[in-house]
């Protein structure tokens, strides 16, 4: 029994491709509705980009995040709209949150159970939530450590210090000044908040997702006609292009796209008469995930696709 196509079928797979509505709807038909595969399908077409950046963001509220000695934390506390995030007892919320998950830790329980003076976290909220009068919720926490380094951040679209609707942390192992090597991860922190990569290296990536990657490859030069050998040529030439567009160290760096982020590191070594190391990040963009309800958007798509 064949699956029935709906419009907000139609407008994710659009969204997550950039395809026409028609080739969403097509490949959608081809793989019995099956999202990734529409993707992989379109993609073996020639019809999409790699899916390889964010949704939209679909919930409100801030991003936090506290910084200390070694160590780092981002939490996201949603809200309703987008008006609360301009709400100074808001942003106090958040601000309280992350430096409490900092030493309570990044389970949600224990951030919610622990104690600031005479109240808990929860009560904390929940006072909130009854004088502004809008539902919020904490959704996540994520922190990172170093034993020797520092532990940089960075904040997009921030109305207040340490808030945002975009954060990052990052950890550099080192033994170089303190200070200087802050001014080094700052700059890492933004680049990972501009180019959102998904692994430091390729080693970090999945092992599926590499081997997604080079059958679309594969499935794609054999399309066009391509010889075996050439195939296999092409799809190392895809998988390197590939590892620039999610893997940290081999992607552009946004302060000088000539150079690698790994090339940038090596300079900065350099001056800074230490090796430096990339121990990990961490990127949390507002509402990433979260499903919001679909808008007039889905009758346009309904109407010129037929569904």
């Amino acid at each position: 029994m064949a699956t029935n196509i709906t419009a907000s079928m139609v407008k994710e797979l659009r969204d997550k491709t950039q395809a026409g509505m028609m080739d969403c709807k097509a490949a959608l038909t081809e793989t019995n509705a099956d999202l990734e595969a529409a993707v992989d399908w379109l993609r073996k077409k020639g019809l999409a980009k790699a899916a390889t950046k964010a949704g939209r963001v679909a919930a409100e509220g801030l991003v936090g995040v506290a910084v200390a000695a070694g160590k780092g934390v981002l939490v996201e506390v949603n809200s309703e709209t987008d008006f609360v995030a301009r709400n100074d007892l808001f942003q106090g919320l958040v601000k309280m949150i992350a430096n409490v998950a900092l030493d309570a830790g990044t389970d949600l329980e224990k951030i919610l159970a622990a104690r600031v003076g005479d109240r808990t976290v929860a009560d904390a909220i929940s006072e909130t939530i009854a004088k502004i009068g809008e539902h919020m919720t904490l959704r996540r926490a994520t922190g990172l450590a170093v034993r020797q380094g520092v532990v940089a951040s960075y904040m997009h679209s921030s109305p207040s210090e340490g808030l945002g609707r975009i954060g990052v942390i990052v950890t550099l192992e080192s033994t170089a000044n303190a200070d200087e090597l802050k001014a080094v991860g700052r700059q890492i922190a933004m680049h990972v908040a501009s180019a959102n990569p998904q692994a430091i290296d390729p080693s970090g990536l999945a092992a599926a997702a590499i081997e997604r990657e080079r059958n679309v490859l594969t499935e794609k030069a054999k399309a066009q006609g391509k010889p075996p050998g050439v195939v296999d040529k092409i799809v190392e030439s895809g998988l390197k292009t590939f590892y620039k567009e999610v893997c940290l160290l081999d992607q552009p760096f946004i302060f000088d796209d000539k150079k690698s982020v790994a090339q940038a590191l090596k300079e900065s070594e350099a001056r800074l008469a230490a090796p430096i190391k990339v121990g990990g990040f961490v990127r949390y963009a507002l509402g990433e995930g979260i499903d919001r309800p679909a808008g007039d958007f889905s009758g346009e798509v309904a109407a010129l696709a037929g569904v």
